[in-house]
Protein backbone atom coordinates (compact mmCIF):
# COMPACT_ATOMS: atom_id res chain seq x y z
CA UNK A 1 0.00 0.00 0.00
CA UNK A 2 2.78 2.44 0.90
CA UNK A 3 4.20 2.27 -2.63
CA UNK A 4 0.92 3.30 -4.20
CA UNK A 5 0.68 6.88 -5.51
CA UNK A 6 -2.54 7.67 -3.60
CA UNK A 7 -0.91 6.72 -0.30
CA UNK A 8 1.89 9.21 -0.95
CA UNK A 9 -0.62 11.85 -2.12
CA UNK A 10 -2.55 11.46 1.11
CA UNK A 11 0.60 11.68 3.24
CA UNK A 12 1.73 14.87 1.46
CA UNK A 13 -1.74 16.38 1.72
CA UNK A 14 -1.98 15.49 5.41
CA UNK A 15 1.29 17.28 6.19
CA UNK A 16 0.03 20.43 4.52
CA UNK A 17 -3.50 20.32 5.97
CA UNK A 18 -2.30 19.60 9.50
CA UNK A 19 0.33 22.36 9.30
CA UNK A 20 -2.22 24.88 8.03
CA UNK A 21 -5.15 23.96 10.30
CA UNK A 22 -3.70 22.16 13.31
CA UNK A 23 -4.25 18.48 13.96
CA UNK A 24 -7.58 18.84 15.78
CA UNK A 25 -9.13 21.05 13.08
CA UNK A 26 -7.88 18.86 10.22
CA UNK A 27 -10.81 16.78 9.15
CA UNK A 28 -10.26 13.72 7.01
CA UNK A 29 -12.42 15.40 4.35
CA UNK A 30 -9.94 18.33 4.16
CA UNK A 31 -7.06 15.90 3.74
CA UNK A 32 -8.98 14.00 1.04
CA UNK A 33 -9.79 17.22 -0.81
CA UNK A 34 -6.15 18.37 -0.71
CA UNK A 35 -5.01 14.90 -1.89
CA UNK A 36 -7.66 14.98 -4.65
CA UNK A 37 -9.18 11.67 -3.57
CA UNK A 38 -12.61 10.70 -2.33
CA UNK A 39 -13.12 10.74 1.44
CA UNK A 40 -13.65 6.97 1.42
CA UNK A 41 -10.31 6.42 -0.30
CA UNK A 42 -8.54 7.63 2.82
CA UNK A 43 -9.98 4.67 4.74
CA UNK A 44 -8.54 2.21 2.24
CA UNK A 45 -5.10 3.28 3.49
CA UNK A 46 -5.65 4.51 7.04
CA UNK A 47 -7.87 3.47 9.97
CA UNK A 48 -8.57 7.02 11.15
CA UNK A 49 -7.07 10.50 11.51
CA UNK A 50 -4.68 9.34 14.25
CA UNK A 51 -3.38 6.63 11.94
CA UNK A 52 -2.76 9.31 9.30
CA UNK A 53 -0.73 11.40 11.77
CA UNK A 54 1.35 8.41 12.88
CA UNK A 55 1.88 7.37 9.25
CA UNK A 56 2.95 10.90 8.31
CA UNK A 57 5.52 10.88 11.08
CA UNK A 58 6.67 7.33 10.29
CA UNK A 59 7.06 8.06 6.55
CA UNK A 60 8.65 11.48 6.86
CA UNK A 61 10.88 10.56 9.78
CA UNK A 62 11.98 7.41 7.95
CA UNK A 63 13.18 9.53 5.04
CA UNK A 64 14.73 12.00 7.48
CA UNK A 65 16.61 9.24 9.33
CA UNK A 66 17.81 7.55 6.13
CA UNK A 67 19.19 10.86 4.90
CA UNK A 68 20.96 11.51 8.20
CA UNK A 69 22.50 8.00 8.24
CA UNK A 70 23.81 8.34 4.69
CA UNK A 71 25.24 11.78 5.40
CA UNK A 72 27.15 10.80 8.54
CA UNK A 73 28.41 7.48 7.15
CA UNK A 74 30.77 9.30 4.80
CA UNK A 75 32.38 11.34 7.57
CA UNK A 76 35.61 10.16 9.21
CA UNK A 77 35.45 11.87 12.62
CA UNK A 78 32.75 12.20 15.27
CA UNK A 79 33.14 15.97 15.03
CA UNK A 80 32.38 15.87 11.29
CA UNK A 81 29.56 13.37 11.82
CA UNK A 82 27.93 15.71 14.34
CA UNK A 83 28.33 18.67 11.98
CA UNK A 84 26.68 16.70 9.17
CA UNK A 85 23.88 15.55 11.49
CA UNK A 86 23.11 19.15 12.50
CA UNK A 87 23.27 20.25 8.88
CA UNK A 88 20.89 17.48 7.79
CA UNK A 89 18.48 18.16 10.66
CA UNK A 90 18.25 21.85 9.83
CA UNK A 91 18.25 21.54 6.05
CA UNK A 92 15.61 18.82 5.87
CA UNK A 93 13.20 20.76 8.06
CA UNK A 94 14.02 24.08 6.34
CA UNK A 95 13.15 22.51 3.01
CA UNK A 96 9.78 21.37 4.34
CA UNK A 97 8.31 24.08 6.59
CA UNK A 98 4.95 22.27 6.74
CA UNK A 99 6.68 19.17 8.06
CA UNK A 100 8.54 21.31 10.60
CA UNK A 101 5.24 22.69 11.87
CA UNK A 102 3.75 19.21 12.16
CA UNK A 103 6.77 17.68 13.92
CA UNK A 104 7.51 20.60 16.22
CA UNK A 105 4.00 21.67 17.18
CA UNK A 106 1.20 19.33 16.18
CA UNK A 107 2.71 16.01 17.23
CA UNK A 108 3.25 17.34 20.74
CA UNK A 109 -0.44 18.09 21.23
CA UNK A 110 -1.53 14.53 20.59
CA UNK A 111 -2.88 11.96 23.04
CA UNK A 112 -0.53 9.77 25.05
CA UNK A 113 -1.22 6.69 22.86
CA UNK A 114 -0.20 8.71 19.80
CA UNK A 115 2.92 10.03 21.52
CA UNK A 116 3.84 6.44 22.41
CA UNK A 117 3.69 5.44 18.72
CA UNK A 118 5.61 8.55 17.72
CA UNK A 119 8.30 7.81 20.32
CA UNK A 120 8.85 4.39 18.74
CA UNK A 121 9.72 6.10 15.47
CA UNK A 122 11.79 8.80 17.17
CA UNK A 123 13.91 6.10 18.83
CA UNK A 124 15.52 5.37 15.45
CA UNK A 125 16.68 8.99 15.20
CA UNK A 126 18.05 8.89 18.72
CA UNK A 127 19.95 5.76 17.69
CA UNK A 128 21.63 7.79 14.93
CA UNK A 129 22.70 10.39 17.49
CA UNK A 130 23.91 7.58 19.77
CA UNK A 131 26.03 6.18 16.92
CA UNK A 132 27.84 9.52 16.60
CA UNK A 133 28.44 9.64 20.35
CA UNK A 134 29.66 6.02 20.48
CA UNK A 135 32.02 6.68 17.59
CA UNK A 136 33.37 9.76 19.38
CA UNK A 137 33.89 7.80 22.59
CA UNK A 138 35.70 5.01 20.69
CA UNK A 139 37.99 7.44 18.87
CA UNK A 140 38.64 9.48 21.99
CA UNK A 141 37.13 12.65 20.52
CA UNK A 142 34.41 12.74 23.17
CA UNK A 143 35.41 12.98 26.80
CA UNK A 144 34.43 9.75 28.60
CA UNK A 145 33.68 11.59 31.83
CA UNK A 146 30.31 12.61 30.35
CA UNK A 147 27.24 10.39 30.39
CA UNK A 148 26.42 9.42 26.75
CA UNK A 149 22.68 9.64 27.42
CA UNK A 150 23.07 13.16 28.73
CA UNK A 151 25.08 14.07 25.61
CA UNK A 152 22.28 12.65 23.45
CA UNK A 153 19.68 14.66 25.37
CA UNK A 154 21.77 17.78 24.92
CA UNK A 155 22.20 17.26 21.17
CA UNK A 156 18.60 16.30 20.44
CA UNK A 157 17.09 18.79 22.86
CA UNK A 158 19.15 21.67 21.50
CA UNK A 159 18.35 20.85 17.87
CA UNK A 160 14.71 20.26 18.67
CA UNK A 161 14.27 23.49 20.60
CA UNK A 162 16.10 25.56 17.99
CA UNK A 163 13.79 24.24 15.24
CA UNK A 164 10.72 24.86 17.42
CA UNK A 165 11.85 28.46 17.93
CA UNK A 166 12.36 28.84 14.17
CA UNK A 167 8.83 27.52 13.53
CA UNK A 168 7.33 29.78 16.22
CA UNK A 169 9.04 32.79 14.65
CA UNK A 170 7.38 31.94 11.32
CA UNK A 171 10.69 30.88 9.73
CA UNK A 172 11.81 34.53 9.50
CA UNK A 173 15.48 33.56 9.33
CA UNK A 174 17.56 30.90 7.65
CA UNK A 175 17.84 27.94 9.99
CA UNK A 176 20.75 26.42 8.07
CA UNK A 177 22.83 29.54 8.73
CA UNK A 178 22.99 28.40 12.37
CA UNK A 179 24.65 25.04 11.64
CA UNK A 180 28.23 26.13 12.27
CA UNK A 181 27.45 28.05 15.45
CA UNK A 182 25.27 25.22 16.80
CA UNK A 183 28.05 22.71 16.05
CA UNK A 184 30.56 24.87 17.92
CA UNK A 185 28.26 25.28 20.92
CA UNK A 186 27.65 21.54 21.18
CA UNK A 187 31.23 20.40 20.64
CA UNK A 188 32.72 22.87 23.12
CA UNK A 189 30.84 21.05 25.87
CA UNK A 190 31.84 17.41 25.56
CA UNK A 191 34.49 17.10 22.84
CA UNK A 192 38.14 17.17 23.82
Amino acid sequence: MKDKPKYKQIIEAAVEVIAENGYHASQVSKIAKKAKVADGTIYLYFKNKEDILISVFREKMGTFIDGAKRAIDDEQTANDKLFKLIEMHYSQLSESPYLAIVTQLELRQSKSELRHEINKVLKSYLDVIDSVIEFGLETGEIDKKFNPQLIRQMIFGTLDESVTTWVMKSQRYQLVEQVEEMHTLLTKGFFK
